[in-house]
């Protein structure tokens, strides 16, 4: 949904957050938009025993819960980050659910302007999308009960029986799904209920969810290129697609931390934030009080917030992707990685990095914070182990193989070697779509090789995306590349192997790794 430019300053200078903006001032800060930094400090000057750091990388790294990376941030300064290469500070990143957070901010700045309210009934924002019969429970369904995931449904309303992702109409398809029990009474994690906050902001203020956020929220805290997909009809999913960098998760904590003001203007109101961050809705089984004592997943549920034990609350998606905010200790911790194991990466939290939070400076330690330091500038992801040569290279660097009708619609593959570097370049009627890698380090490029499932909708396969990729000889004849598309949270191996003048090129995704009961639905490439 396109927005004009006075529609768009008349909706900023509205907002009781941004009072003394006038139209001149509301355009220049759309236009100055730019990202910075926050504040950097020592781990010890602020509390923190470098010691723990180095213990929760030396626990996440025995884990294998293969991070990307982590932002530490004590009293509003950040004491620790690193990136696991080959992700980089600027790089944004797949939030997946994590977007939930962000998306139910823009409800609390909608309401703080009285765009809306939490006791608004949903209904109300789509009176041509209902159903023909509008039951009592979805007639009952208030804004909050959105937020809360407490809809009345048993499951996930827009993953539901017949959804597909080309559907013309999402709204409706949500607001068909049948609710089995009285709203604000049963909890269950459901995308269908963000995905209704977006639609809600874009109905209440006229702009899509991120075009609402960008002079509110990212502009204030000095967020700058951060992306959301859309559904085929121009809404920002809500409950997924957003994509920021890591310290852009940590300025959101920061700013939760901090009570909803930042440099002491208000952003957020202190109550939205007291709402949103406590405890809205049980999630804990009632016949299972053991998780309550185990599961961060079982602490109650806020507005897209989850609580968690030891007083903290969070944002947080799939594969580990994390926005924890620990109160009582003023601390923010924002991770992002690819992991099954999300309970594992809270766990490693808690035994490690929660002893090391004091409540006064400690005393300097020269060498547990220089080893923490060079940890932090080393980290990688594993490349590929092998040779960085074999026998068969030079035989290969510059043919070009005719590739066999493929579903891809890949007809040509070629490789070129050249001093400790090289490329797979795999033709289609779409052009080259191969990679650039480094024989045993990380080499980045850019594709457009088809990022399904990277993203939902498939019509953002067709942009570039960032990667990088590292290669290997496994052998005299098989060279193994892990690709990585990095701004997102996965990537694939491709194993090319010879067998005289021929080579199968097979592919596996990351998310096929973590699962070995799966299987990547993608053809062996096979080429002469």
């Amino acid at each position: 949904m396109s927005v004009s430019r006075r529609s768009f300053l008349r909706s900023v200078t509205a907002s009781p957050l941004l009072l003394g903006c006038g139209p001149r001032a509301a355009s220049s800060l759309w236009a100055q938009q730019r990202e910075t930094r926050l504040p950097r400090g020592l781990p010890e000057e602020q509390g923190v025993d470098s010691r723990g750091v180095l213990a929760l990388l030396e626990g996440v790294a025995a884990a294998k819960l293969s991070l990307h990376s982590l932002m530490l941030v004590r009293h509003g300064r950040v004491i620790a980050q690193g990136w696991w290469a080959p992700y980089a500070p600027h790089l944004r990143h797949t939030m997946y659910s994590l977007s939930k957070s962000f998306c139910a901010t823009a409800v609390g700045i909608a309401a703080a302007e009285k765009r809306l309210s939490l006791d608004d009934k949903v209904v109300s924002f789509f009176p041509n999308d209902l159903p023909e019969m509008v039951g009592a429970r979805l007639a009952d369904l208030r804004v909050r009960h959105l937020l809360m995931m407490g809809t009345g449904h048993p499951g996930d309303s827009l993953f539901g029986p017949g959804f597909t992702v080309a559907a013309k109409n999402w709204v409706k398809s949500v607001l068909s799904r049948p609710l089995e029990h009285a709203p604000g009474t049963h909890f269950a994690y459901n995308n269908g209920a963000t995905f209704l906050c977006s639609a809600i902001v874009q109905q209440a203020t006229g702009q899509t969810l991120l075009d609402f956020l960008n002079p509110r929220l990212f502009a204030p805290l000095g967020i700058a290129g951060a992306d959301w997909e859309q559904n085929p009809q121009g809404m920002n999913h809500g409950a997924f697609g957003l994509r920021v960098r890591t310290e852009d998760i940590a300025k959101l904590g920061q700013l939760y931390l901090s009570g909803g003001s930042w440099e002491q203007a208000p952003v957020l109101t202190a109550d939205w934030v007291r709402e949103a961050t406590g405890k809205q809705i049980e999630n804990a089984p009632a016949n299972d009080p053991a998780r309550r004592e185990t599961s961060d997943w079982a602490q109650g549920y806020g507005y897209q917030f989850w609580r968690c034990r030891h007083g903290a609350f969070r944002g947080d998606g799939a594969f580990g992707q994390y926005c924890v905010v620990l109160p009582d200790q003023q601390t923010v911790l924002a991770m992002t990685s690819e992991t099954n194991d999300l309970q594992g990466v809270l766990n490693a939290v808690w035994k490690h990095l929660l002893p090391a939070l004091a409540p006064q400076p400690l005393p300097a330690n020269p060498q547990a914070s220089g080893q923490l330091r060079e940890r932090l500038s080393a980290l990688s992801l594993p490349v590929p182990q092998g040779k960085p040569a074999s026998p068969r290279g030079p035989h290969i660097d510059r043919r070009v193989y005719a590739v066999a009708d493929n579903a891809l619609g890949i007809t040509r593959a070629s490789f070129v070697l050249r001093d400790g570097r090289g490329r797979l370049s795999l033709e289609s009627a779409a052009g080259d779509q191969g990679v650039e890698f480094g024989l045993g380090r990380w080499l980045a490029g850019d594709s457009t090789f088809s990022p399904v499932p990277l993203h939902l909708v498939s019509t953002l396969a067709d942009r570039r995306h960032t990667t990088s990729a590292a290669a290997a000889w496994t052998n005299d004849d098989t060279l193994v590349i892990d690709w990585r598309f990095t701004e997102t949270a996965h990537g694939q191996r491709l194993t090319c192997a010879w067998e005289g003048e021929q080579v199968r090129i097979a592919f596996e995704r990351s998310v096929t790794q973590l699962n070995p009961a799966t299987k990547d639905p993608r053809p062996v490439l096979v080429g002469s």
